[in-house]
């Protein structure tokens, strides 16, 4: 009855099932891979968050450029305040809120920016306490520029003047007249009464949008499996109940002669009269 299974075509849809299956065990394995890799980024991000409040603070020019390594690691830095700029929209402890940006200029010209601090509430530059004034030394946690559209970062264009989306060199760049750090700060202790803002993990090292699609993609592939896998008993058992009838004899025979069928005399004819 299974004979069937060694034709042409049988043959070729069990090479494609025995092809299909592990290619797509091996996908979502994979995937499930590099969901748990980006679990395992993140709470090593996360212990190297914490681990960096507790070392001693380096020098800015050590630690730059940003990459994982080094973000969140305690920076220091000498210089001056100059322009102040507000970053709406933030939230700290689930309340909306502003970040208090101010540019401090540094020996070599360069600006770099700091974050001194949170207040909630629509961004108003009235409420932003001013900076200090004269030569100040600032320490605080390396952060890595921001994108716009990652990481809770707003992507909105149209702000008013005196306020920006994204902290980034190239974000503040148009805003302000001298070169900009590509890295900030934020203050661990926030100046003037504001919240100080807590450092935050380097990109693509969360449990973002990218992570729980790989979890995603896992499902997908395993699902797919499944499904090649339940088409393929479907089809034989559809075959099987094909050729189990024709041995039976409950198909027709497709080459049985069937006689034709006798004209049916025309009712309306007229008979000849002698």
């Amino acid at each position: 009855m299974y004979r069937f299974l060694l034709t042409p075509r049988w043959w070729g849809i069990n090479v494609f099932v025995l092809l299909a299956i592990p290619f797509c065990i091996f996908m979502g394995s994979w995937q499930l891979g590099r969901f748990e890799d980006r679990v395992q980024s993140s709470r090593d991000a996360d212990k190297q968050v914490e681990a960096a409040k507790t070392e001693a603070p380096r020098p800015l020019a050590e630690l730059l450029p940003v990459d994982k390594s080094t973000s969140g690691n305690q920076a220091i830095a000498t210089g001056r305040y100059a322009d102040q700029l507000l970053v709406p929209d933030r939230d700290v402890d689930d309340k909306q809120g502003f970040y208090v940006l101010t540019l401090l200029r540094t020996d070599d010209g360069r600006a770099l920016p700091v974050v001194r601090g949170w207040l909630p509430g629509e961004a108003d530059p009235a409420k932003a306490p001013a900076p200090p004034s004269g030569e100040i030394t600032v320490t605080g946690a390396l952060q890595a520029s921001e994108s716009p559209g990652s990481n809770g970062v707003s992507a909105v264009g149209g702000l008013p003047e005196g306020q920006t989306g994204a902290i980034s060199a190239a974000s503040l760049v148009n805003l302000v007249p001298y070169k900009v750090y590509d890295a900030w700060i934020t203050l661990d202790k926030a100046d003037s009464g504001m919240t100080a803002v807590p450092a935050t993990a380097p990109q693509d090292t969360g449990l973002d949008l990218k992570a729980f699609q790989n979890l995603g993609y896992t499902g997908e592939w395993f699902v797919f499996a499944g499904f090649v896998l339940f088409m393929w008993f479907r089809l034989l058992r559809r075959e099987a109940e094909f050729a189990r009838d024709s041995e039976l004899g409950l198909l027709p025979d497709p080459d049985r002669d069937v006689p034709a069928e006798e004209p049916v005399p025309d009712a309306t004819a007229r008979t000849p009269v002698s």
